[in-house]
């Protein structure tokens, strides 16, 4: 991966200020200084910990944008950056680590207890949001003096803006004080963000000269199975994992190796996704799910402290670099001289695109919360309230960097752009990400506070242990076919169960799920209730409690 200091000022810059002219010595020197920026992000965002209104994705921003204007002041006005660096250092570099940290730590039993609802939101929704927004700047941009955009390009827009910013809306809210709202907007972040780069390949891939139905089946024929085989991967790839650590037993002579491991792993999972044109965002998340679900418990648990630590500390730092680069290419003069827009076709471009956003979200998610609610009808305390859905609609309102990567990669040629009408497009897809970020990040918190108050806050959870589970499992509690039942009473509980299914869905699936888990899936891939018998990892006197290998 190529990394290129900002071509002329700031390399000038560096030499006037009396560093030698040798090219890897200035490479240094920039990246210490990048480096210096994001330990002050990470102190500044500290001493605001307690702030209400601003997290550390704004924090990253201000201080990008403050140190972008120092760089133009010094360099003459001709460059924002440090540094410069193609828009396929996010996808390979920075994503990994922020969506596998995402799965490994993401409270399973809420997520999948709403992974109907995610799928509609993120799946479903996207879908939603990419027509209203393709179509309305196919029909609104002509009117806004915006020529030279092909059909291709007005259907890149709708998937570069309706990608959600699934870094920042879990720092806003928090998975403690709102499980049910945390669940759905990480759960359909990620989804999200998945489902945008697939269906923005997908529009790369096919040829447009002659949209007809033919080429929308092709479409959602690809993104099928880009979908499904990505979720395969990484399923495959964690299950993998936790074999290989659960047999060969790591842990016996070094707990590094496991850890180095299951890092590895997880990055080969997303690799080989993109190796095979797939989705490394869907693969490396649910490599992360099956991860934490089997593998994290076959290691050590001086292993099980340090990876926990280590993948959180990882996908913080790519998120602060990812804020604090985009703050910085804000100010880039080059795009904003490309520009040949008046003001007034900036403006006009900015609030109709915001208004198709604001359109779009909420085109899918009232109508998809009530259809989840009908669904679901019969379990009142899982019910999406009135209020739980607006603050979706808002947390779900800030894009971030995959758009900004989406845009680099579809208006310019490693990050530069010749074209006055693509530098319009990079340099507006830049103003909405400050602006959404800023804004809705600094009015969420305040907003969900005000919607949602704290005496409230505990139940839209639906405790997986609740009486009415209980009540459930004491009466499903016996398998589907028993020897001891004559055959009649066999095709009673049979039909029963069908019953139950149509019922009472996730209840009977997370149900029937766990017996499977436990009879069939641990036994083989490890998981809860593993022990590793290592020296230290267990008390003296439980030794009975280890397992036969």
């Amino acid at each position: 991966m190529e990394t290129v200091i900002d071509s002329g000022p700031f390399q000038s810059l560096l030499i006037r200020a009396g560093f030698s002219n040798d090219t890897d010595h200035l490479h240094v020197v920039a990246i210490s200084l990048f480096v210096t920026i994001l330990c002050l992000c990470i102190i500044l965002g500290h001493l605001l910990e307690e702030n209400r209104w601003v997290n550390e994705s704004i924090t990253a921003l201000a201080i990008g944008c403050c140190a972008g204007f120092i760089v133009l002041l010094f360099s003459g006005g001709t460059s924002s950056h440090i540094l410069r660096f193609n828009e396929e250092l996010f996808f390979i570099y920075l994503l990994p680590p922020i969506i596998f940290n995402a799965g490994f730590q993401v409270k399973k039993k809420q997520f999948f207890h709403n992974f109907v609802t995610i799928m509609l939101f993120g799946v479903v929704g996207v879908f939603i949001s990419f027509a209203i927004i393709s179509a309305g700047c196919w029909l609104l941009f002509p009117r806004l003096d915006v020529s030279g955009l092909k059909i291709r390009d007005y259907l890149a827009l709708g998937t570069i803006f309706s990608s959600t910013d699934t870094v920042c809306t879990l720092q806003v809210l928090h998975q403690d004080e709102t499980p049910l709202l945390y669940s759905l907007v990480f759960g359909e972040g990620v989804v999200n963000d998945a489902t945008s780069v697939v269906l923005f390949r997908a529009v790369q891939k096919f040829d447009f000269s002659r949209l007809d139905g033919v080429t929308v089946i092709y479409i959602v024929a690809d993104f099928l199975y880009l979908f499904f085989t990505s979720t395969v991967l990484g399923v495959a790839t964690g299950l993998l994992t936790a074999y290989i650590i659960k047999s060969l037993y790591f842990g016996r002579h070094s707990t590094d190796r496991e850890i180095g491991l299951m890092a590895l792993m997880a990055y080969l999972s997303y690799m080989l996704a993109e190796l095979f044109y797939l989705s490394g965002i869907l693969t490396v998340f649910f490599c992360g799910i099956v991860m934490s679900h089997y593998t994290w418990h076959n290691v050590t648990e001086k292993s099980r402290i340090t990876t926990k630590h280590s993948f959180a500390t990882m996908s913080f730092i790519a998120e602060t670099f990812i804020f604090l680069y985009v703050g910085m290419d804000a100010l880039d003069m080059q795009k904003w001289r490309m520009t040949k827009s008046s003001p007034r076709t900036i403006i006009g471009i900015f609030s109709s695109v915001m208004s198709l956003i604001l359109l779009g979200r909420a085109a899918f998610v009232f109508p998809l919360s009530a259809l989840s609610n009908y669904m679901r009808r019969d379990s009142e305390i899982t019910r999406i309230s009135f209020r739980n859905q607006v603050v979706i609609w808002w947390a779900g309102l800030m894009r971030g960097a995959v758009s900004i990567a989406l845009a680099f990669n579809q208006f310019t040629v490693s990050g530069i752009t010749w074209n006055p009408v693509e530098a319009t497009m990079i340099t507006n897809t830049i103003i909405l990400v400050l602006f959404s970020t800023t804004v809705f990040g600094i009015l969420t918190k305040p907003l969900i506070g005000w919607i949602i108050p704290h005496h409230m806050r505990r139940s839209d959870v639906s405790d997986p242990s609740s009486p009415k589970e209980r009540a459930f499992e004491a009466e499903w509690g016996l398998p589907l076919l028993s020897q001891n039942e004559p055959n009649q009473g066999n095709v009673l509980r049979r039909r029963s169960s069908l019953s139950m299914l149509l019922h009472r869905p996730t209840y009977t699936i997370h149900y029937f799920w766990r017996k499977f888990d436990d009879s069939y899936m641990r036994p083989i891939f490890g998981g809860r209730g593993f022990v590793p018998c290592v020296s230290g990892s267990v008390k003296e006197g439980d030794s009975s409690d280890c397992n036969n290998h």
